[in-house]
């Protein structure tokens, strides 16, 4: 039975006394889009701030692609291909939009490639077409969102990891960049989904996760769980 592409055992994280991820257990197959759910406050930033180096993990195994990614710092995890668009975007506020892009890119060296993606960027988000030259900082929340995502897009990622997409936008934005995330599984990008709008989550998904009090409570098939009566009332206000 060959490994999964991410694999997290075990996982606890830790903010001084407090246990904000209590071993956790979660795994990512090469090419599936897998949602991680739950409240507020539940453990899904802080599982992905553990993956990602941003904080370090208490106990447990973090394997990504047969390999251990303990001791491994963010930038490190980044150049194996683990890119996320964290929550808040953090978009470059003063370099101009495709500047922006270009960034994604800074480890390659293809820039007819590049440049290609570039446009395809441009094709899914016309928005961005429109202030190529503009500053980051200068556009609305949606905006900066669909450039958070070209910009992890062009880092050619082999898990892309997306934290609260929809979060602060209006419903015409979310719409439109969960179109896009779903027209980029179709080209067959390993997702790791965190979604407080749960059902738009299991939707776009094959396997979710759900998440309470830093546990892992309950996982299987998006299609089950959307349907689950646990899961309607608790976060698809049913």
């Amino acid at each position: 039975m060959t490994e999964s592409l991410l694999h997290i055992a075990a996982l606890d994280v830790h903010y001084g006394a407090i246990q904000a991820v209590k071993s956790v257990d979660l795994r990512v197959e090469a090419g599936e889009h897998v949602t991680l759910i739950g409240s507020n406050g539940a453990g899904k930033t802080s599982t992905l701030k553990a993956l990602t180096g941003l904080i370090p993990a208490s106990a447990g195994n973090i394997r990504f692609d047969g390999h251990s990614l303990m001791g491994l710092a963010a930038h490190e995890r980044t150049a194996l291909g683990l890119v996320m668009v964290p929550e808040g975007r953090g978009v470059f506020a003063r370099m101009s939009v495709l500047e922006n892009l270009q960034a994604g890119a800074y480890l390659r060296r293809d820039m007819a490639a590049i440049n290609d993606e570039i446009e395809q960027i441009l094709d899914w988000f016309p928005h961005l077409k429109r202030r190529l030259q503009q500053p980051a900082g200068l556009m609305s929340g949606g905006e900066q969102q669909m450039l958070a995502l070209g910009r992890a897009l062009l880092s050619r990622p082999r898990l892309l990891i997306l934290d609260e997409p929809s979060m602060g936008l209006a419903p015409v934005m979310v719409e439109k960049i969960f179109e896009v995330i779903s027209e980029v599984c179709r080209t067959g990008m390993t997702l790791l989904l965190v979604e407080q709008n749960a059902r738009i989550a299991l939707k776009v998904t094959e396997r979710a996760y759900v998440m309470d009090s830093g546990r892992i409570s309950l996982t299987g098939a998006s299609s089950t769980l959307i349907n689950d009566s646990q899961v309607r009332t608790a976060y698809l206000g049913e």
